[in-house]
């Protein structure tokens, strides 16, 4: 049997400190501290060239469980639809309106930080509820 193995998701995007900052919000991430020899993030980007400024951000989940999510500056913009996205798990265990209830409340936090309510799927006998969602930059997520 092959041992579990960690990862990371990575996001290419156009602002990833600002990208990694919502996600912190939006899963209880935490910002990481600053590479060895640095007081501060801003410290640490002022000692790098010009280019490489605010070309990545990270965060990570403070337990240790989840995985780190990387960001990073890509110079081409989001044209298509996500071949993978997130799905933050506020509904499980539960059904019916109690599971739309713990959605539309996660959306209600969601969009003052820079979400998007795309629409609200109903449950339809074989699905339950989820809400599409776009993140700050466009990049589709579902509460689930």
């Amino acid at each position: 049997m092959a041992a579990i193995k960690k990862f990371q998701v990575t996001f290419d995007c156009a602002e990833p400190e600002r990208l990694a900052r919502f996600w912190c919000e939006v899963l209880g991430y935490v910002i990481p501290p600053p590479p060895e020899g640095f007081a501060t993030w801003d410290e640490y980007q002022g000692s790098l060239p010009p280019e490489q400024r605010d070309s990545w951000f990270a965060c990570s989940d403070p337990s240790g469980v989840g995985p780190r999510l990387y960001f990073q500056r890509v110079p081409e913009g989001k044209v298509v639809k996500n071949r993978v996205h997130l799905d933050v798990r506020v509904g499980t265990g539960l059904v019916g309106k109690e599971r739309l209830a713990a959605l539309e409340a996660e959306c209600a936090r969601l969009v003052p930080l820079g979400a998007v309510h795309v629409r609200t799927l109903l449950a339809d006998g074989t699905n339950e509820s989820c809400i599409p969602m776009l993140d700050i930059e466009g990049n589709e997520f579902c509460i689930d």
